[in-house]
């Protein structure tokens, strides 16, 4: 089954308040809660085909806000991003947000019931591990008895020792940038002392700056500040041993004291039922470590489903085969060849380019157009219109058996125009308490129904529902380039390929342009069409994505050809079963 992934920030996605003050407080903007995700709204998740909800922004991380009532410390205004906080600076890797609670108390047994409630719909849950960094002031109130924080016991005198979990600058205390927060907190600047200094997420520097991730301290996986692997190295054939040899290999290795750390956090949400994890910025720590965390996860769930954000296509094969992941970011190739394709209407040409040095690992890519990162594609940063993307949508979610994400909002056109504080317009933003207006008319006062979407975003959840549900399978096999070769009036504005199995054939043919409608006798390539068993004859086939634009395939010997009328921005799905 093809994995469709659903990303749902949780502190947004159930919130109804169209205040929207720039760094308002929750109280002001409201906060999406675990219990917002009721069987109605995971009905209407599980309409786009999901197969894994990716709950963002799950994970205890720094935010401004006083839990001193259930025994957590406050975090320092001037280290936490935006009012609400960054979900990427982790305070307590053992507990959730208590913002997304109903009972602060109760946050974890809620979050448990909402794993629950996912499960009963047939749909598995993912969360974040972010690997590189956690928050500054990192204090677990809630780890297990005899788990020590990253950090508690570190020797602070040396640089970097294999087993401290944080890098320190020796003799150097640590500065924060300068800036405004965008509101009046209630403690001065020079609040936070930290000596000595200890690394940044992405800095070295005891001064980080404004662009950096000050919030945040990047952990030691053994890995000295020369590059030298204080750890066991790797035999080259190990990309080729299968999970269980990983696994059994690091039984009898000493490795470094964050390893262990991050296998017990593992463990501990597997135990609570969570199916995944999203890794965060996978490529910023050593790919031994996956070998090690992944082959014990599969030790314990072997159906857990593993992806990482990574950019960085040299590390792709490294970060498959040696860090048994199961899928990696498209980003570089597929999603920035599409997005310039809709922004600057590229060739089309340029998705072969893009696919073809993948093609040995194009199961194990993540396709996506939008997520938390990146720009909604109705934003005035990218496409201003979302039916732009109709196209490249259908061909991200349907080009291979590559596993596919959607993000909330985007079926429905989200445009990320408010200015939410830290966060800026065109992404929404994920560090502030903010309501996203087209999604909150489709959840309509929690009944999450779409009664209040207006009739263009009720189609374009439409347009999602049906393209994710089409039941397309098999191998992908490239007509574009023989049809741009060989067939008149086909152009670089159009994309066409095949989905094959032995009973079925998909012809899938993609029109970019937002203007101009294309006519032109498709053609299958004489070597492809020689190995499907479908005798001479003539085929009626329908457009399978709305049932209709009928059109007849033709196969004449070698020769398979078939009329193609297509409409600026539509993608038709014509399938052809054999006996």
């Amino acid at each position: 089954m093809k994995v469709i992934i659903y990303q749902a920030f949780v502190r947004l996605f159930g919130n109804i308040s169209t205040n929207n003050i720039p760094y308002g407080t929750k109280e002001e903007n409201g906060v999406g809660k675990f219990s917002d995700f009721t069987d109605a709204a995971l009905q209407g998740i599980k309409e786009l085909g999901t197969t894994h909800i990716w709950l963002t922004g799950v994970l205890h991380h720094a935010l401004v806000g006083d839990y001193t009532a259930i025994g957590v410390t406050h975090d320092n205004p001037y280290l936490v991003k935006g009012r609400a906080g960054s979900p990427y600076a982790v305070k307590d890797y053992y507990n959730v947000n208590p913002d997304l609670a109903e009972n602060p108390d109760k946050r974890l047994q809620e979050f448990v019931a909402l794993v629950e409630r996912i499960h009963r719909q047939g749909m598995k849950v993912i969360i974040d591990i972010i690997p590189n960094h956690v928050a500054r002031q990192y204090h677990s109130t809630s780890k297990r008895e005899g788990i020590k924080d990253f950090g508690e016991e570190d020797d602070t005198t040396v640089g970097y020792r294999r087993d401290n979990n944080f890098y320190y600058n020796v003799g150097e205390s640590f500065q924060l940038p300068e800036f405004s927060l965008g509101y009046t907190p209630t403690i001065p600047y020079t609040s936070y002392q930290e000596y000595p200094a200890k690394w940044t997420g992405n800095s070295r520097s005891s001064a980080p700056a404004l662009t950096d991730w000050y919030e945040t301290v990047k952990l030691n996986y053994g890995v000295a500040p020369d590059g030298y692997k204080d750890f066991e190295a790797l035999p080259p054939e190990m990309a080729l041993w299968d999970v269980g040899a990983h696994y059994a290999f690091w039984q009898s290795k000493l490795v470094p004291d964050t390893w262990k750390k991050f296998k017990e956090i593992a463990a501990y949400w597997l135990d609570l039922g969570v199916d995944g994890f999203r890794y965060d910025m996978a490529e910023m720590v050593p790919v031994e470590f996956w070998s090690y965390l992944n082959a014990f996860i599969k030790s314990r769930r072997p159906d857990a489903f593993l992806m990482a954000e990574i950019y960085n296509p040299e590390s792709y094969r490294p970060y498959l085969h040696i860090g048994k992941m199961d899928a990696l970011y498209n980003k570089v190739g597929l999603y920035d060849t599409l997005k310039d394709i809709i922004c600057y209407e590229h060739s089309t040409d340029r998705i072969d380019w893009a696919q073809e040095p993948l093609s040995d690992i194009w199961p194990q890519m993540l396709h996506f157009m939008e997520n938390h990162d990146e720009q909604r594609i109705a934003s005035e940063g990218f496409a201003h219109d979302p039916r732009y993307a109709f196209p490249a949508m259908a061909v991200s979610a349907h080009l291979n058996e590559a596993s596919v994400m959607v993000y909330f909002g985007q079926e429905v056109g989200e445009a990320a125009r408010e200015n939410a504080g830290f966060g800026s317009p065109t992404r929404t933003s994920i560090f502030d308490y903010i309501g996203v207006p087209a999604h909150q008319r489709w959840v309509n006062g929690k009944r999450y129904d779409g009664g209040a979407l207006t009739p263009e975003e009720a189609a374009l959840r439409e347009y999602y529902c049906r393209l994710l549900n089409l039941p397309i399978a098999g191998a992908f096999r490239n007509i574009h380039q023989y049809n741009r070769a060989h067939t008149p009036y086909y152009n670089d504005k159009v994309y066409s390929f095949v989905r094959e199995t032995v009973k079925e054939k998909w012809l899938v043919i993609a029109n970019f342009s937002k203007r101009d409608g294309f006519g032109f006798e498709l053609q299958i390539p004489p070597e492809l069409l020689s190995t499907w068993d479908l005798p001479d004859g003539t085929y009626p086939l329908t457009d399978q994505l709305y049932e209709e634009l009928p059109t007849h395939f033709h196969r004449e010997g070698g020769y398979g050809h078939m009329r193609v009328d297509i409409a600026p921005l539509q993608t038709l799905f014509f399938r052809i079963k054999s006996e």
